[in-house]
């Protein structure tokens, strides 16, 4: 069982560096290395370098990021479509198929539940959910692999 586990946490970090590499190729040149990106994202692809996302974030599989709107234009050229960056901190964890809309800055140590749509900013330490998402927890921590910190429990045995 160990050598099974091993040799997963092996292979998991080759996969991480090609996926990496890969969207580094793509032009997503503002995803931090250290950042964790499952299989199956939708990124933006009219702007990729308008996606930020910190180091030690995961990003859950088929997650959706945006950075630009069809519906706004570009006030400069109509003809375009409007760019807004999106930010996402570090060590966050985004669900399985979330959605991050353009322009939405997510802090440092965020939680964000599967199918969240996010259409505004979230503050640093926080867990959201929902639709449209929403704060239902703060003052969380998270390690560098984007799992919550649970605080230690006091004792209750009285010496």
């Amino acid at each position: 069982m160990n050598l099974r586990l091993r040799l997963m946490e092996v292979l998991s970090k080759l996969v991480q560096t090609l996926r990496f590499c890969r969207y580094s190729l793509m032009g997503y040149c503002n995803i931090e290395r250290g950042a964790i990106l499952e299989s199956k994202l939708i990124l933006d692809k009219v702007y990729p370098a308008g996606i930020h996302i910190g180091a030690h974030t995961l990003v859950a599989s088929h997650a959706l990021i945006l950075c630009h709107e069809h519906v706004k234009r570009d006030p400069l050229d109509p003809r375009k479509p409007r760019i807004a960056e999106t930010h996402i901190g570090r060590r966050c964890f985004i669900g399985v198929r979330a959605t991050i809309l353009p322009g939405v800055r997510i802090g440092d140590e965020v939680v964000v539940g599967a199918s969240a749509v996010v259409c505004k900013d979230v503050p640093s330490h926080c867990v959201v959910v929902g639709n449209p998402a929403q704060v239902v927890k703060v003052d969380i921590q998270m390690n560098d692999k984007a799992v919550m910190r649970i605080p230690a429990q006091p004792s209750l045995r009285s010496d």
